[in-house]
């Protein structure tokens, strides 16, 4: 366990006497980056080193020339979810896995995924809710339409909720909002 959890562990304890703090209590999902094809072989080895991983999958219906068949393949390709410690010696036993490339962090800091998004994905895969991947987008970036009558038009998007676009035109420095609900979107 590293010094930050063993400190913050303590203090909590310190601070609810007689409540023992258990090692679930102390873990956290992480995403791990995964050899393109590799996910289930390596969500199978972490399984039988006792790691607690979820690969969320989905199933499309391919089609060949001379037959049509359902194939399970991951949600997100290249990416599967861990739940450990965040200690030093379970993120070594875990990127000693053949086939998984390390921990999805930023600015070398691992990126912990709270919980509700994780159980959300498993109630969303488990009630058959119909979806499609769809690129991430936040408020701010530059978009273009795809498709419709606005098919190729670009702006920044201002509100996801409500669809907005802002197209501006720099050289005047004037803008107009757009309403883009129903429309497809792909971040430039």
């Amino acid at each position: 366990m590293s010094d930050s959890y063993a400190s913050c562990a303590q203090m909590i304890q310190s601070a609810l006497p007689g409540t023992p703090l258990h090692a679930a209590e102390l873990r956290q999902w992480f995403a791990v980056r995964i050899r393109y094809r590799f996910e289930k072989k390596v969500t199978k080895q972490l399984h039988d080193k006792g790691c607690e991983i979820y690969l969320p999958l989905r199933i499309e219906r391919h089609s060949w020339s001379d037959r049509r068949k359902n194939v399970t393949i991951p949600l997100f390709p290249g990416y599967a979810f861990v739940r450990v410690e965040r200690s030093a010696a379970e993120r070594r036993r875990i990127l000693e896995t053949p086939g998984l490339m390390g921990f999805v962090s930023f600015g070398n800091i691992i990126a912990p995924i709270p919980a509700q998004q994780i159980e959300g994905l498993q109630l969303l895969l488990k009630e058959n809710t119909p979806f499609a991947p769809y690129p991430f987008v936040k408020a701010g970036q530059r978009v273009r339409v795809r498709g419709g009558s606005l098919d190729g038009l670009e702006g920044v998007l201002v509100e996801f909720e409500k669809g907005k676009l802002v197209i501006s035109i720099d050289a005047i420095q004037r803008s107009l909002a757009i309403e883009i609900s129903g429309y497809q979107m792909e971040v430039i």
